[in-house]
């Protein structure tokens, strides 16, 4: 099954690259964009409920406000908000997040699990980077506010990382960027890559399901296709967008 939502403002909902903390819109309208969108996702059954900890998600936002140092970021409240709350429901014991850049959006589903944010326990997070000073960057935002390591970022490949993860991967995140030629259309490398430890219910996301579609195409048709995936929605509520798929 492949659908799509789409909130009625996704393209006039837009925010300043390099002002990741201002605040776009009523705090109660978020949370009613994101609730449309998770009751999307569970009767998509990629989530077994909609319920996750809005105070946790918020104690987690204050966090990551505080401490990270973001030169900027694509990952919108929304976005943050949407993120945080799948990792919260379906709660992965291990995670793998390609693409990572500052950790940022790493942290936005590690926080469920590390930091203040924290509502279950997890075995390993890991955030992966190909740019080295990124992935520093990444690692010393993420242990600002994780003490205890559960959460961590590496400069590597993800495609090597996926290939070599040594545990099933419970939920895969796919925001690189290949060469100029390829783009974006990496995700299905990367997916391929990892695809024999991705196990049934695991769950696969890819930002940038509506800017860089085009790129994406083969991906896309991949997740969509009953073949492949159980259930794939797209998730429109801004303008980057986000493929939620389930294994």
């Amino acid at each position: 099954m492949s659908v799509t939502y789409r909130s009625r403002d996704w393209d006039r909902y837009r925010m300043d690259y390099r002002e990741p903390h201002k605040e776009l819109e009523p705090l109660e309208r978020e949370v009613a964009v994101v609730d449309e969108a998770l009751t999307v996702l569970r009767d998509a059954q990629i989530l077994p409920d909609t319920g996750y900890d809005s105070q946790r998600f918020l104690a987690h936002r204050q966090a990551v406000a505080e401490h990270f140092e973001i030169p900027w970021t694509a990952i919108t409240p929304r976005m943050q908000r949407l993120l945080y709350a799948i990792c919260a429901i379906h709660q992965p014991a291990h995670l793998l997040a390609a693409g990572v850049f500052c950790g940022n959006t790493f942290i936005s589903m590690a926080g469920a699990a590390a930091g203040p944010g924290a509502c279950y326990e997890a075995s390993g997070l890991l955030g992966v980077e190909i740019q080295s000073d990124e992935a520093a960057r990444a690692e010393r935002n993420v242990r600002r506010i994780d003490s205890t390591g559960v959460a961590s970022v590496r400069a590597a490949d993800a495609i090597d990382v996926a290939r070599h993860f040594d545990a099933n991967i419970d939920l895969l995140y796919l925001d690189a960027d290949g060469t100029p030629e390829k783009g974006k259309g990496i995700y299905l490398d990367i997916l391929k890559a990892a695809w024999r430890k991705v196990p049934p219910g695991a769950i696969v996301l890819a930002h940038n399901s509506v800017n860089a579609a085009g790129r994406l195409k083969h991906y896309l048709e991949f997740v969509r296709s009953p073949k492949n995936m159980r259930s794939s929605v797209n998730v429109v509520f801004d303008p980057e967008g986000l493929e939620v798929s389930l294994r």
